[in-house]
C-alpha cells in the first residue's frame, strides 16, 4: 500500500486555507487531490498528528476534515493502515432526475476522432492479416510507420532516418520511457510551470527532482513565453540532467517559443550537457500561428497521434540519434511487451494525409476556442482572458486564489475541470483554471454558463477585498 507522509501531503495542499472554516477547506482540498488524480485511491495518508504539526494546525481540525472525508466515501479506516483513501462511485452529489445537468469533462485536452480515421482504420484492417501470424506488438514500431514518421520530419527539415523512430504507446509513454531511461534518480530535470501534469508525474517516478522554470500566457495587458532569465539559472545552478519542454502551443498556457529562445535553450543544454527533450504533440495545432519548427538532430522530440487524429489511437513516437533510439527499445521490455500492430497500421494511413487533416482540425480549434472564449468574456469579465495562437486549452487566471474550491462547486454543475495547482510543481496556480476546447461550440458554452454559476457561488462564500477608492 503506497503512504503518503504529513510533508509530502503538505506539499500537495498548497495555498489550501480559505476565508471559511479550516477543517471543511482541508476536507475539500484533499478531497480535490483525490479526484484529479494527485492522491491516487487505496494511499494511506498520514496519522491525524503528523498531519496537524506539519499544517500548523490542531490535531482537532485534521481530525475533523477526516471524519468529513470519511462521510462523504473519500476516506476508510482500515484496521492496521490507518486511514486510507477512497474514490466513491458518485464523488460529488448532484441533484437527481431529469433536470439533473448533463456532464461536461473538460479535464482531457482533446479533440474527437478526425474523420480520416474511420477510412484509415477500414484500410488497416484489410492490411491485418498479413500481420496477424506474428504476435501483434513490437518494441521499435513497424518499418512502415517508422518510414512515415521518419519523412514528415525531413519534409519538415530535419533528415531522419527510419532507425531514429522509435514508436511508442502514446507520447506519455515515451516520456516516461525518457525519465527512467536518461536519469537516475536524483538527477535534476528541468521542466516547465505550469506544465504537462503527467510528465511532472513521469520525472518524480523515475526518481527526478523537478526545477521548474515559469512559462506565462499571453494576454491583452502581456506578452507570454518563458522566464529567459529563470531558463539561464536553472541551466547554470541545477545543471539538469534532462530538459523537458513544450515549445509549440505549451499546454497549459499555449505560448509558442520564439526562435532567439529556442537557438539560446540548445545553446544552454550543450553547454551543461542536459539531454533537451521537446514534447510537440501539440505543435501542429496552430490557430492563428504556423508550426514551429523542430529542434536539431541532437535533441530528442516527442510526437503523437492523439492530439491530431483521435486519443483513441494510442501511438506516440520519440525522434533520436539511432544510438539512442537502440538503448531506449533496450528498457521498454521490463515495463512492457511493445506497440499494437493494429493502431500504428491506422496511424500509418493517415500520417501521408496528415495535413489535410490539420487543416480541418485547425478550423475546428479556431471555432471551439472563439466560443469559449466569447461566452467566457460575457459571463465572467473579471477573469483575465489568454491569447491562444494554438494548441487546446486556455489558461485563464481568474483574478482570485479560487480554483481548487471552484473545481469542486463546477462538479456540482456538472462541469469537471482541473484545478491550477495540478499544473505546477509545488502546487501553485490556485489563481488559475485550465479549460480545454476540445468539445463543440454549443457544449463549450454551456460550460462557461455553468461555470459562472459555479463561480458565483464560491465568490458568494469569501468576504470582498475592501475598497481602497479615494472619494474627490
Amino acid at each position: 500500500m503506497a503512504t503518503l507522509s504529513a510533508t509530502s501531503l503538505t506539499h500537495l495542499l498548497g495555498e489550501w486555507r480559505g476565508t471559511g472554516p479550516a477543517l471543511r477547506a482541508l476536507a475539500d482540498r484533499i478531497r480535490l487531490l483525490l479526484l484529479d488524480g494527485r492522491i491516487t485511491s487505496g494511499t494511506r495518508l498520514p496519522a491525524e498528528r503528523e498531519l496537524a504539526a506539519a499544517l500548523g494546525v490542531s490535531r482537532t481540525t485534521v481530525a475533523a476534515a477526516y471524519a468529513r472525508l470519511r462521510e462523504s466515501g473519500h476516506l476508510t479506516s482500515v484496521r492496521g493502515s490507518g486511514s486510507v483513501a477512497a474514490l466513491p462511485a458518485a464523488s460529488v452529489p448532484r441533484p437527481a432526475g431529469p433536470r439533473a445537468p448533463v456532464e461536461i469533462d473538460l479535464t482531457r485536452a482533446a479533440l474527437p476522432g478526425a474523420p480520416e480515421v474511420l477510412d484509415a482504420a477500414r484500410r488497416a484492417a484489410a492490411d491485418l492479416p498479413a500481420h496477424l501470424p506474428g504476435v501483434g506488438y513490437d518494441l521499435v514500431g513497424l518499418p512502415a510507420l517508422r518510414s512515415a514518421i521518419a519523412d514528415r520530419y525531413t519534409g519538415r527539415g530535419l533528415p531522419t532516418r527510419p532507425e531514429e523512430v522509435l514508436v511508442t504507446l502514446g507520447a506519455q509513454h515515451a516520456v516516461g520511457l525518457l525519465c527512467r531511461t536518461l536519469t537516475v534518480p536524483g538527477d535534476r530535470v528541468l521542466v516547465e510551470s505550469p506544465g504537462y501534469p503527467h510528465a511532472l508525474d513521469a520525472v518524480r517516478g523515475a526518481g527526478g527532482r523537478p526545477v521548474a522554470v515559469p512559462v506565462v500566457a499571453a494576454s491583452a495587458a502581456r506578452p507570454g513565453g518563458w522566464d529567459a532569465d529563470a531558463l539561464e539559472e536553472a541551466f547554470s545552478a541545477a545543471r539538469p540532467a534532462v530538459a523537458y519542454l513544450m515549445p509549440g502551443f505549451h499546454n497549459p498556457t499555449g505560448a509558442v517559443m520564439p526562435a532567439a529562445q529556442r537557438r539560446r535553450l540548445v545553446e544552454l543544454a550543450r553547454r551543461h550537457g542536459t539531454r533537451l527533450v521537446v514534447d510537440e504533440t501539440t505543435n501542429d495545432l496552430g490557430i492563428d500561428a504556423a508550426t514551429p519548427p523542430p529542434f536539431p538532430a541532437d535533441v530528442v522530440h516527442v510526437g503523437s497521434a492523439a492530439k491530431t487524429m483521435w486519443g483513441g489511437l494510442r501511438i506516440g513516437w520519440l525522434r533520436a540519434d539511432a544510438a539512442t533510439v537502440r538503448h531506449l527499445a533496450a528498457h521498454r521490455s521490463p515495463w512492457e511487451l511493445g506497440t499494437p500492430v493494429l493502431d500504428q497500421l491506422v496511424v500509418t494511413e493517415v500520417l501521408p494525409r496528415l495535413d489535410e487533416v490539420l487543416v480541418a482540425r485547425r478550423a475546428e480549434l479556431r471555432a471551439r476556442r472563439d466560443a469559449l472564449l466569447d461566452e467566457l468574456a460575457d459571463r465572467l469579465p473579471e477573469w483575465e482572458l489568454p491569447v491562444v495562437p494554438g494548441g487546446l486549452a486556455l489558461w485563464v487566471h481568474l483574478g482570485a486564489a479560487l480554483s481548487s474550491p471552484l473545481a469542486l462547486a463546477a462538479r456540482r454543475h456538472g462541469v469537471h475541470v482541473s484545478a491550477g495547482p495540478r499544473f505546477g510543481v509545488d502546487g501553485a496556480f490556485e489563481r488559475y483554471l485550465r479549460l480545454p476546447f476540445g468539445a463543440d461550440p454549443d457544449t463549450l458554452r454551456e460550460a462557461a454558463r455553468r461555470l459562472a454559476r459555479a463561480w458565483g457561488e464560491v465568490r458568494s462564500e469569501v468576504p470582498l477585498a475592501p475598497s481602497f477608492e479615494v472619494l474627490v
